[in-house]
């Protein structure tokens, strides 16, 4: 299936790892301009060699930038403009999976979650909008997770920034259909990235004789498929979002979770 996505620029944040590194690889193999932010210019220099080399495009660029900082966003933004020509499609990644009891979490917590991933996606998405427009085809894909729909307890910050998340998805797919620009969000649940691979190495500190495949097995219980996702499979629908493929697909929430999610 060819994705139409040959000379799209894209912009990817949280893109030198996990799910954005997939997303990119994906996009990059269907002929698309890919421009990863991330704060770290090794892990993003090297997260480049490596799609460069796996896809043979050449088309790929690193722009180091923290999403919580406006002015490093719309300075991002203006790079990647000047490079590619324009902005065809964004996807706001960045983000982390702080977790907890709302008593347990301090405000600098809260404060530090919701900078990351509110804030960064409306940075990104005030930054990145005016060219979207001038796209006629333009595409926001935010990443949340299952729980920001159906909330778990022991799930703060994270379920309560998400939520905000799928709300702004829904609201801008209202406000700039007129502008033909599709938005929509997809929810992850436990994925094989650099999230879940911390998680792991921490919980091993805890228990020395705890294995990545006893990890990968007791995690992967909790999914009615039986297993970690992918970060392969989250690219794979992220580009299908980003194409023409999907071009009366807006304004929705997809799960990518294996099943895990109570609701649809």
């Amino acid at each position: 299936m060819d994705l139409e996505l040959t000379g799209k620029v894209v912009i990817i944040t949280g893109g030198s790892d996990g799910l954005g590194k997939a997303a990119a690889m994906r996009m990059a193999m269907e002929g698309a301009k890919v421009a990863l932010a991330a704060r770290d210019q090794t892990r993003l220099d090297s997260a480049i060699t490596e799609i460069k080399v796996a896809t043979g495009n050449n088309d790929v660029i690193g722009v180091s930038t923290d999403v919580t900082d406006e002015s490093q966003v719309t300075r991002m933004v203006d790079t990647v403009v000047g490079t590619g020509g324009g902005i065809d499609i964004l996807v706001n990644n960045a983000g982390t999976s702080a977790s907890g009891k709302f008593e347990d979490i301090s405000i600098d917590t809260w404060k530090s979650d919701i900078q990351l991933k509110v804030y960064g996606a409306i940075y990104c998405c005030r930054a990145a909008l005016p060219h979207l427009k001038k796209s006629g085809a333009g595409r926001i894909i935010n990443l949340t997770t299952w729980g920001g729909k159906a909330t778990p307890g022991g799930t703060m910050p994270t379920s309560l920034s998400r939520a905000a998340g799928i709300s702004l998805t829904k609201a801008m797919s209202k406000d700039y259909a007129a502008d033909g620009i599709l938005v929509n969000t997809v929810c992850v649940g436990v994925i094989k990235s650099g999230q879940t691979q911390r998680i792991f190495e921490a919980q091993r500190e805890a228990n020395p004789s705890l294995t990545e495949d006893d990890f990968n097995d007791r995690i992967g219980g909790m999914v009615p498929l039986g297993r970690i996702g992918e970060s392969e499979e989250v690219g794979d629908v992220i580009a299908f979002l980003a194409s023409e493929r999907a071009s009366y697909v807006t304004g929705a929430a997809i799960n990518i979770d294996g099943g895990q999610s109570p609701v649809v």
